[in-house]
């Protein structure tokens, strides 16, 4: 059995398309090591991924949380769909296992970074849409995400500084944040990303991450902390 058979029998689902499932699992720097080859990689597929999954995961909490406010359906949605929580959908269904990567990233642990994880996890989902269609990819993800969604309700899933930073902010009656990637460092394969986050322009928080995101959400941390917010941790 190849590999691409293998993991369609781990998650459930048979690709009309291989040459989609290929793509999902290949990462940029295995096409920038063989760039002579046009190798198609998982970024685009990442890009309609994330789409999908907000789509899917906002109609789910809308029929069948009806009880919960507008602001009450953001913050889940959003510690649904963090990077933290599409990396434990990831690992799974071991797709690190399964991940195409360049030599360099295999040599500094790619297979089990949490930013390349939660990528390819969202670069999957696009692939079964289009391979599928809407209605097979809603069945395949919401029975991932089952338990995600349940501790989500309960709070009690991955802290969104991000939406709890905005939420203090509204609050206290200040206008516009804005987050800044200020810096990068290392090389392709193992970044490091800085964010500034401000607000009315005034520096509030700094973070620094393995992903924008992550840094983005190190840097409303920061900002929580430096506004003495108890929902920290």
């Amino acid at each position: 059995m190849n590999q691409l058979k293998e993991f369609e029998e781990i998650i459930g689902y048979r690709f009309t398309e291989q040459a989609l499932l290929k793509t999902a699992l290949t990462h940029s720097s295995y096409a920038n090591e063989n760039r002579s080859k046009n190798i198609l990689y998982n970024e685009r597929l990442e890009f309609l991924g994330d789409s999908v999954l907000s789509l899917v995961v906002s109609n789910y909490l809308f029929e069948n949380y009806k009880n919960l406010p507008e602001g009450d359906l953001t913050k889940v949605r959003a510690s649904i769909v963090c990077e933290r929580s599409l990396q434990e959908c990831a690992t799974n269904i071991e797709l690190g296992k399964f991940l195409i990567l360049g030599k360099g990233e295999e040599l500094s642990g790619g297979r089990t970074r949490a930013s390349i994880l939660a990528d390819a996890f969202e670069a999957l989902i696009a692939a079964i849409y289009l391979d599928g269609g809407i209605d097979v990819t809603r069945e395949w993800l919401l029975g991932q995400l089952y338990d995600t969604i349940l501790l989500a309700v309960k709070g009690k899933t991955f802290t969104d500084y991000k939406t709890a930073f905005q939420e203090k902010v509204q609050k206290s009656g200040f206008a516009e944040i804005g987050y800044e990637v200020v810096g990068e460092s290392g090389p392709d394969h193992c970044k490091v990303f800085y964010v500034n986050v401000t607000v009315d322009g005034a520096l509030m928080g700094q973070g620094e991450g393995s992903s924008k995101k992550n840094a983005e959400q190190m840097a409303a941390r920061s900002a929580l902390e430096k506004l003495g917010d108890d929902y920290v941790r």
